[in-house]
């Protein structure tokens, strides 16, 4: 897992810009605000392991206008930028908390220590994604690697982010071999992402390539501080080697491990997106396919963090057009995949508008 002097020195400054601004990646809990409205930055702690800090409902801000400018490629970490290859999503539910586990008639997991339904939820998505023909998904193939640090386009170059066909699900892994810590560590996270990969036999660095492991707390508890006073967030994402995590980075013999730190979401309601597109009962987990999403697609566009599409403050593709209110072409929808609809965000898109950049929810597949 060593890391070239050059992307050492790029990293350690794209760290040292995350520690000033405390943005890079991540999903928070937001308050619904029309689509005219700037995000606003969380006060509180810089933690350059989490990516991208919107208020949540009931958090004084500090007031911040949403960064305008194009996502920049990073020039890799380890030699990774993005996803290339057909993405791998390995849900991974960590904790004796999650119950017993069934299959319901559809074939997907089910835990008996799951009120909100999010296991099931969290499948469907995964499941659907590249399939139905949807474009959402589209958006991300812009972006490639390959090409030079500090490029805005691939132009004919580089290596594109996969397009998800016939879905990104790839195993699902209960583990209740012990309970889920309270407030598990970004190093206790990574460790489970790396005991999953060994789990579903991914033991080499090509195996992991192109899997990402989004490791899912049980209910009522708080992962890295998830809803609590210093943890107003609702997800992140970020790989084992990160030396910034708390808890140190985490060692790998399976080569560098993408996860994503994706706590119980309904736990915080509407902060966390709830009724966000969808009243009533339909819109219960809409803060679930929109949070689970966002992190997805920042993992395929920044698998490494920060070798992957930033923008000149560090934040990546979702952060840009997190809670931006609902409809028109950039605003959360419903997007219709083969196992049902979705509450989606849009994600930025750097050849939009002209290339001015602007968030999209749908997008022609690339190249």
């Amino acid at each position: 897992m060593g890391v070239s002097s050059t992307n050492r020195s790029a990293r350690a400054k794209a760290l040292a810009a995350f520690s000033t601004l405390a943005i890079a990646g991540i999903a928070f809990a937001a308050t619904p605000a029309s689509a005219s409205q700037p995000g606003n930055e969380l006060a509180g702690p810089s933690h350059p392991y989490r990516h991208g800090m919107v208020q949540a409902k009931g958090v004084s801000p500090a007031a911040r206008p949403r960064p305008s400018s194009n996502l920049k490629f990073g020039g890799g970490v380890d030699g990774i930028g993005v996803t290339t290859g057909p993405q791998k999503v390995y849900l991974v539910f960590l904790g004796s908390q999650w119950g017993t586990q069934g299959t319901d008639a559809n074939g997907y997991t089910t835990l008996s220590g799951d009120p909100s339904g999010i296991a099931v939820r969290a499948q469907q998505l995964f499941k659907g994604l590249g399939t139905n023909g949807e474009a959402w998904s589209g958006v991300m193939t812009q972006y490639c690697e390959g090409i030079s640090a500090g490029s805005t386009s691939c132009g004919t170059g580089g290596t594109h982010v996969g397009y998800p066909t016939g879905g990104a699900l790839a195993g699902v892994w209960v583990d209740t071999s012990a309970a889920s810590p309270s407030q598990a560590t970004g190093n206790q996270l990574a460790q489970e992402a790396v005991k999953a990969a060994g789990h579903f036999g991914n033991t080499t660095a090509a195996a992991n390539r192109d899997a990402q492991y989004v490791i899912l707390s049980p209910t009522g508890t708080h992962p890295d501080g998830f809803n609590t006073s210093t943890g107003q967030f609702c997800a992140w994402h970020d790989w084992n080697g990160d030396t910034t995590l708390s808890g140190g980075a985490a060692s790998s013999p399976y080569g560098d491990v993408a996860f994503t730190n994706d706590p119980y979401v309904t736990d915080m309601g509407a902060s966390c997106g709830a009724n966000y597109v969808n009243a009533g009962t339909a819109g219960a987990l809409d803060g679930v396919t929109m949070v689970y999403g966002h992190e997805y697609a920042e993992t395929v566009t920044d698998q490494n963090p920060a070798g992957g599409w930033t923008d000149s403050t560090g934040a990546e593709n979702a952060d840009k057009c997190a809670w931006k209110g609902t409809g028109g072409v950039g605003g959360a929808q419903n997007v219709t995949l083969a196992t049902g609809s979705f509450a989606m965000q849009g994600t930025w898109s750097n050849d939009y508008n002209g290339g001015a950049g602007g968030c999209e929810i749908s997008h022609p597949i690339v190249p």
